[in-house]
Order: structure tokens, then C-alpha cells, then sequence
């Protein structure tokens, strides 16, 4: 097993249920996908050392402990080189106020997903850090109004 294709309904079903929760006890997960433990076991085993299954963690509740304000923020940099490309993303790595970064193509080189408690804290993350980034030429930022949907899984 190493792709979704190669999955049955039965592994979907198992995949389903721990991406719902992580720490749900193996006989209940037995019992949900209608499996005896020892294969259900087996196929979780069979999940994680193929990769599918990466590990698990807690969702943390991210309004409480980052803020309620998103933020998408679209960079362009001064230039493509590979020093400033590798400088800008280890640079946005260290600020906790960025929970995703994507290199794009199109007309921004970057998009963040930015989370603070305020418009003060981003004016804050914006004038302190990303603008002292060397090689940011341009920034563009939105604020999301609410979240319609976000997914914890493909499978959800």
C-alpha cells in the first residue's frame, strides 16, 4: 500500500475514523470498521509503515492560542535567486504568526496563511518581520471574513 488507489473500503473506513481521533482505542476502531482487533491492528500497522498514516497529534484549538484574525498574505520577492528564495523561507519558518507557507507560481511568489489576535498584532508581524525579510519587493494582504470550510483530512 502506498497510495490512496490501493486502499479498500475497509482502509478508507480505518483511515476515516483516526483522522477523526487519533487516540480512539483500538477495540472501538475495531468495532467501527467491523474488523476483529488483531486485523484491524494489522491494517493499521500496514497504514503506518506505508506511510498513509504519518503519526498523530492533538488539533489544538488555534483561535485561543494564536488569535481569531486570518490573514492570507501574498509576497512577491526582488528577485527568484536561489540564495533569496532560501533566506526568505528560512527566515518566515521562525515566526509563529505563520501556520502555512506555499512557493506559488502565478504573480506572487508566496502565499501565507497568517494568524493573529488582532489588527494591531499583524500591523506588528507585518512592520517587525516580514517587511525586515531581505528581498521582499511587495506584500499583499487579505483578511478572511470567516472560514466556510477546512478540512482536517482528505478523507473528512
Amino acid at each position: 500500500m502506498t497510495n490512496a488507489a490501493d486502499l479498500d473500503k475497509t482502509d478508507l473506513k480505518i483511515l476515516k475514523e483516526l483522522a477523526l481521533d487519533g487516540r480512539i482505542a483500538w477495540s472501538a476502531l475495531a468495532d467501527k470498521v467491523g474488523l476483529s482487533l488483531t486485523p484491524t491492528l494489522r491494517r493499521v500497522r500496514q497504514l503506518e509503515e506505508s506511510g498513509l498514516i504519518r503519526g498523530y497529534v492533538a488539533q489544538l484549538d488555534e483561535a485561543r492560542l494564536a488569535g481569531r484574525m486570518t490573514v492570507f498574505v501574498s509576497v512577491t520577492l526582488t528577485s527568484q535567486a536561489e540564495e533569496v528564495i532560501a533566506r526568505f523561507e528560512e527566515l518566515i519558518a521562525l515566526a509563529p504568526e505563520v501556520m502555512s507557507c506555499f512557493l506559488m507560481t502565478g504573480d506572487a511568489d508566496y502565499n501565507l496563511r497568517v494568524v493573529v489576535a488582532d489588527l494591531d498584532a499583524y500591523h506588528h508581524f507585518l512592520t517587525r518581520t516580514l517587511t525586515r525579510i531581505p528581498g521582499v519587493a511587495h506584500i499583499k494582504s487579505s483578511f478572511a471574513l470567516k472560514t466556510v470550510l477546512m478540512r482536517a483530512s482528505p478523507l473528512l
